[in-house]
């Protein structure tokens, strides 16, 4: 499996009256790992846009287990842990250092006009380069 981290530092608009991420600030940090990812691939958002494709996320589940803070700085890791010609399913981790923070799983979908179409082919031969033991069918 492919691994990538992307590191984002905690800003005050991340956080909540207390000084600690606010949860919802997780989900943009989670998005920020899977854009990263994409463009380290070669798959742009505004290359497919032009196709009128875009990514929507089918399913996440979130743990969180640990409180950030400002300035704190975060790596995201991202590993596909599936993908079939409709979906990607990944495996996400925020940390702090050494500090498991919270962890996603994720599945993603491709959609058009609203509808879910076949994940982009650019897209799903860099993960078959990627990851070529996983459960990858096109």
């Amino acid at each position: 499996m492919s691994v990538h981290r992307h590191m984002v530092r905690v800003y005050f608009e991340d956080t909540d009256f207390s000084g600690a991420v606010y949860h919802a600030a997780y989900l943009h940090f989670f998005e920020r790992g899977r854009t990263e990812f994409l463009r380290e691939l070669g798959v742009h958002h505004w290359v497919l846009a032009k196709d009128g494709i875009a990514f929507a996320v089918r399913r996440m589940t979130i743990d969180f287990l640990h409180a950030a803070a400002i300035d704190d700085l975060l790596e995201v890791e991202t590993v596909v842990t599936a993908s079939t010609g409709v979906r990607m399913d990944l495996t996400q981790t925020i940390r702090r250092g050494t500090e498991t923070i919270a962890t996603a799983n994720v599945t993603i979908v491709a959609i058009r006009a609203g509808r879910a179409v076949r994940l982009p082919p650019v897209l799903i031969a860099a993960i078959e380069r990627l990851t070529p033991s996983a459960d990858s069918k096109s």
